[in-house]
């Protein structure tokens, strides 16, 4: 699957899922632009993504500030020239549930960045990817559809809910313009979101999510980027609006 002269932007791509992706996408031949906060993360993504293919472009950034997500998106077009692949992969989850009183707070943060961010920068990436009949990929989770049993996670499962049907609704209003919309759930994938949440002791927490999988795993950031690449090649030319798991089961026993 060569994406030798396409351009893909990954957000939230300075650890974990996104940057896998990235250098996923490098290795295939791609310019890659990556988006993350910590620069000094950004800075080793890079150096890997070099180590695989071109350097990419790294842009540091806030995507639920909207002048820097205008900013991603023109810093990469005035780079490379075009935008092939939008990779919607930034998000975070807080706690906060109805009977501790900081549910509201915890909405209100979440939803700035793992929706209405998620919707400002495709609003802001569409023009471009209509030149080139590009496509957009989401990272959702598998709580869109299976509620955790943690009640401060609330906040968290609403956001991937409301984004898996941004998804559909965004992939039916973009496919006359040829260009396809399809979103990546996971289960549990051990990347550093807990550790950026607070949890305490999050390896044990991590071994504890294995035994709630099928297949007694947990999931590892490659694996999501290899689902990605499929989607964003000429192999997925027929799949949009689409909502791919990737739980190792996780849905099954919960």
């Amino acid at each position: 699957m060569s994406f030798c002269g396409k351009v893909v932007i990954v957000t939230g791509a300075s650890s974990g899922i996104g940057a896998a992706a990235a250098i996923l996408f490098t290795k295939e031949g791609a310019r890659v632009a990556i988006v993350g906060r910590n620069e000094n993360k950004l800075s080793n993504v890079a150096k890997q993504c070099a180590g695989k293919g071109e350097t990419p472009l790294v842009i540091k950034a806030d995507v639920s500030n909207e002048e820097e997500a205008k900013s991603i998106v023109q810093q990469t077009i005035d780079k490379f020239g075009k935008l092939d692949v939008l990779i919607n992969n930034a998000g975070f989850t807080k706690p906060g549930s109805l009977l501790d009183g900081k549910i509201l707070e915890a909405y209100d943060d979440i939803m700035k960045t793992n929706v209405r961010a998620v919707i400002h920068l495709t609003t802001l990436a569409a023009p471009h990817l209509i030149k080139t009949k590009g496509n957009i990929i989401n990272t959702s989770s598998v709580v869109s559809l299976r509620v955790l049993s943690a009640p401060t996670q609330a906040a968290y499962c609403i956001s991937k809910a409301a984004l898996d049907h941004f998804t559909r609704c965004a992939a039916l209003e973009l496919a006359p313009s040829g260009v396809r919309v399809n979103s990546v759930n996971p289960g549990p994938v051990r990347t550093d979101a807990l550790e950026n949440a607070g949890v305490m002791n999050a390896d044990a927490v991590w071994d504890s999510y294995k035994s709630k999988t099928a297949l007694n795993r947990i999931g590892e950031p490659e694996e999501i980027a290899e689902v990605m690449l499929f989607l964003a090649s000429d192999r997925a030319r027929s799949i949009t609006g689409s909502i791919y798991l990737s739980d190792n089961g996780f849905i099954l026993k919960n």
